[in-house]
């Protein structure tokens, strides 16, 4: 297993490399003062507000808040996570990262995308002398700039056309990169012959892998596809994701498709957010994936026998990674009907008219389970509620999994075990249990402005008082097993005392990779840009005092809350039990009260 990166490393690289470089080389910057200038590519717009400051190394939108270091960008921009962020920023400084606890090295793959590219111009160029290929992407109804901007192109029927148009003497490279195999015999030869080609790429537009498809009267499997490489994952990849981001500045949604034809028949009708599984059924690092460029996935199946089962095995692989937001709904063609076919019969209108009446997740997966089931017979509410149960179980905490204990309660009268008072929560019942009343708005309008200093110096955790410390994390212990708000500053706050203590040599980088993705890295991300006014040794004041009016603050919301509960149920064990609790925790605030 790789180590950790330490944060003297990725404090180091951030500043070796240039912020308007690595923004400039994906987006068209435009100097407008001392700053750089863009359309956001986080939001639509018409007029720039999207800024690049090389004093300060950050970027910053004036439309929807987007901000952040170089790290960041990436992130955000390129769907990096926080690990291959850093490698891609080393590679362009030309470092090598390090790793703590004897790490692996990074290996470097730069020879086998040269010839993944190579093969590439190799085969667009072979298309331009085969009339055959040619014909049948005319029939398909491709034009010309279609196969220009996908790529496409023609593998010659022969069994050494390829080894001998790159390196005859490179055959354990092309071997490596999936080009080319071996018989028995030991006799290398061409992967793909007498095919058309579709180039298989990255979330960053390098080529890694093909896709060959058979036409005419020729014989074989209608599609093969590179085999696992160093850079090759099918389980993994997506055809048409690097064409959709390119093509759109925001994908408000990805429809899942079953081949080639179909993403590049959708795009060429307008419709540019199509991507395709490779010849596989759709995995849960594929929902993985699409999840980091779109909040709504619509997968696109046949309505026949084949078509339901196939949407049956891909909702089985994405219930594991429906959290907050995550909407997963399922089409289904007339019989007879494929994407491709559809828009080319009936145009682009009537395939998004279908799209747009897609069934839900939730639906789909409670009409599935209910076929052939009597809901007025007990017996048959009794099977319902015992076959829906482990979907349920499977889908992570949260509002999704709470509205499917509700769905099967309504339909069976019945609730998944341990289920009980999540699903039948009132608003007022599922709303955060933290600080209550006047305390708990003060609380939680110090917590935003420490959460702001603890951000640009994490170290100010390790100058608190141990006894501050200490009550710090045990609120934050406390608070562990209560259900959080979305978005909560008291709880993020808490959060990331706890993270940065675990972590000691954390940095702001390390701390907005962590919370990447989620509705709290746009919080971090805004107070970050507000202005500080603070010297160092005075916002060390600040911090070290503010913490202790916090832990005053959180200690009488408590206190609060519990004669609120007892105004309503009186319980002496109730009482005993919290403070109880307050003196095991020897909360500072606690002491300072009663001084």
């Amino acid at each position: 297993m790789a180590g950790r990166i330490p944060q003297s490393f990725i404090n180091d690289l951030l500043g070796r490399v240039d912020i308007v470089d690595i923004v400039d080389s994906r987006l068209t910057l435009k100097k407008a003062g001392k700053n750089y200038q863009a359309l956001c590519p986080f939001h639509n717009e018409k007029t720039p507000s999207f800024s690049v400051s090389p004093d300060k190394q950050f970027y910053h939108c004036f439309g929807c808040g987007a901000s952040g270091t170089a790290l960041t960008f990436l992130m955000e921009f390129d769907r990096m996570e926080f690990v291959e962020a850093v490698e891609s920023l080393a590679r362009t400084a030309g470092v090598e990262v390090p790793r703590e606890q004897g790490a692996r090295p990074l290996k470097d793959h730069t020879d086998l995308y040269g010839l993944m590219a190579a093969a590439e111009r190799y085969f667009r160029t072979s298309l331009k002398a085969s009339s055959g290929a040619i014909d049948y992407l005319k029939h398909r109804g491709l034009t010309g700039e279609t196969a220009r901007d996908f790529g496409i192109g023609f593998a010659p029927d022969a069994w050494d056309g390829l080894i001998q148009a790159l390196a005859p003497a490179a055959q354990k490279q092309l071997l490596e990169a999936g080009l080319v195999t071996q018989n028995e015999k030991g006799r290398v030869y061409d992967r793909f012959r007498g095919r058309v080609m579709f180039p298989i790429r990255d979330t960053r537009g390098r080529i890694i892998g093909f896709g060959g498809r058979v036409f005419g009267d020729q014989t074989g499997p209608k599609y093969l596809n590179s085999p696992e490489t160093p850079l090759f994952h099918k389980g993994r990849e997506l055809y048409g994701l690097y064409e959709a981001r390119r093509a759109l500045r925001r994908l408000d949604r990805l429809i899942v498709v079953e081949g080639y034809m179909d993403v590049v028949a959708l795009a060429q009708s307008g419709i540019a957010n199509a991507v395709a599984t490779l010849g596989t059924a759709a995995t849960p690092e594929h929902f993985q994936k699409l999840y980091r460029y779109t909040e709504e996935v619509v997968c696109c199946f046949d309505g026949d026998a084949a078509g339901r089962q196939a949407a049956w095995r891909a909702l089985e692989s994405a219930l594991p990674v429906l959290g907050e937001g995550r909407q997963l709904k399922f089409m289904f063609l007339p019989e007879g009907d494929d994407p491709d076919s559809l828009v080319r019969g009936q145009g682009k209108e009537a395939f998004l008219q279908l799209a747009a009446g897609s069934q839900p997740a939730i639906e789909y997966l409670f009409a599935r389970l209910a076929e052939g089931l009597d809901l007025t017979s007990i017996d048959d509410q009794a099977r319902l509620a015992s076959l829906a149960t482990p979907h349920i179980e499977r889908v992570p905490e949260g509002v999704l999994k709470q509205l499917m204990g509700n769905r099967l309660q309504t339909l069976t009268g019945l609730v998944p075990a341990g289920f009980a008072g999540r699903a039948t929560a009132t608003t007022s019942d599922a709303r955060p249990r933290g600080p209550s009343g006047q305390a708990s708005r003060r609380a939680s309008t110090l917590s935003r402005r420490l959460l702001g200093n603890l951000l640009r110096k994490p170290a100010l955790l390790h100058v608190l008082p141990a006894s501050a410390r200490e009550a710090l994390l045990s609120l934050q212990g406390g608070r562990k097993d209560a259900s959080k708000a979305q978005g909560s500053e008291t709880d993020l706050f808490l959060d990331i005392v706890n993270y940065i203590d675990n972590n000691p040599d954390v940095g702001v980088a390390e701390i907005l990779g962590r919370w990447s993705g989620t509705a709290d890295h746009s919080t971090l991300v805004a107070l970050l840009d507000q202005p500080v006014g603070l010297a160092e040794g005075a916002m060390q004041a600040e911090f070290t005092d503010g913490v202790d009016r916090y832990l005053q603050l959180s200690s009488r919301a408590d206190r609060q809350k519990l004669l609120a509960e007892m105004r309503k149920e009186p319980s002496r064990e109730k009482f005993e039990a919290f403070w109880t609790a307050k003196r095991a925790a020897g909360s500072a605030a606690d002491e300072g009260n009663s001084a």
